[in-house]
């Protein structure tokens, strides 16, 4: 199920790599954030997207924009990800309770117990802007995101 564009995205608080809260609604007011669901941690498509984003950091991490990656990954897995390939930015854990932000969102694949590919961008007041939902196998281009943050 899509979320609708122009409405308040779904708030959440989840940990990140190192066991810090992250909540979206923090940056309401300050940053746009780009959130990107993914399957899960160390396996081929995942890594390469988000190596792609770390590759190009400041366009999606800087004073204008916040880039929060997520996927159902407990919190050590996470961190060994994140410190495997260097990434510099919030690797988030859903894990517990199992997939609640992948749901609100709309992209748990139940029947695997992971998000799928999506990406998602909230302005600065908290309303969503963009969405693009993939696939497990379908990886998405970085590009696109950079567009819309442009825009906003």
């Amino acid at each position: 199920m899509a979320l609708e564009l122009g409405t308040p995205a779904p708030d959440f608080s989840l940990k990140d790599q190192n066991g810090q809260i992250v909540s979206l609604s923090s940056f309401k007011g300050k940053k746009n954030v780009v959130i990107v669901f993914y399957p899960f941690a160390f396996s081929g498509t995942c890594t390469g997207e988000l190596c792609a984003m770390r590759d190009d950091l400041g366009s999606f991490q800087n004073d204008n924009a916040e880039l929060l990656t997520i996927s159902c990954d407990h919190m050590f897995s996470q961190r060994a990800f994140a410190e495997k390939e260097g990434y510099q930015f919030p690797v988030l854990t859903d894990f517990w309770p199992h997939g609640a932000a992948s749901k609100a969102f709309g992209v748990f694949d139940e029947e695997r117990g992971c998000a799928v590919r999506g990406t998602f961008i909230v302005d600065k007041e908290g309303i969503l802007r963009w969405q693009v939902v993939n696939g497990l196998g379908d990886a998405r281009n970085a590009g696109d995101y950079k567009a819309v943050l442009a825009s906003l």
